[in-house]
């Protein structure tokens, strides 16, 4: 017996796009598989080294720091939003990895310190 292929249905539809948003990444070949991921862990690194050494040393300390990485990555966030409509291509996948790691690094490091 063979399964017959299923309807597109609203559900069907969204769990189809949730799969690719879940393990699109996954996709590809392995250089691109492999500069993704070093993304999220090079934006973790930058985040870590943000949180403990730049920090020290930037004008205004902590708020200031925070204020500008919130910038940085919402500017990101919205060029990405308004720029690419479709699949996003490797620079941009690249792009949001290295802010997923940093955005994770300074929450990690937020909740050692307790705040």
């Amino acid at each position: 017996m063979t399964l017959r292929p299923l309807q597109p249905t609203r559900f069907q539809r969204l769990s189809d796009a949730l799969t690719q948003a879940v393990f699109g990444s996954l996709r590809g070949s392995w250089r691109s598989r492999s500069v993704v991921m070093l993304a999220l862990l090079l934006g973790f690194y930058a985040g870590g080294n943000i949180t403990s050494y730049v920090l020290l040393v930037f004008p205004g300390g902590r708020p200031m720091v925070v204020l500008a990485a919130v910038l940085l990555l919402e500017v990101v966030v919205r060029l990405r939003g308004r720029l690419v409509r479709e699949q996003p291509g490797l620079g941009w996948a690249v792009a949001d990895n290295l802010r997923i790691g940093l955005v994770y690094a300074v929450v990690l490091e937020a909740f050692k310190l307790g705040t």
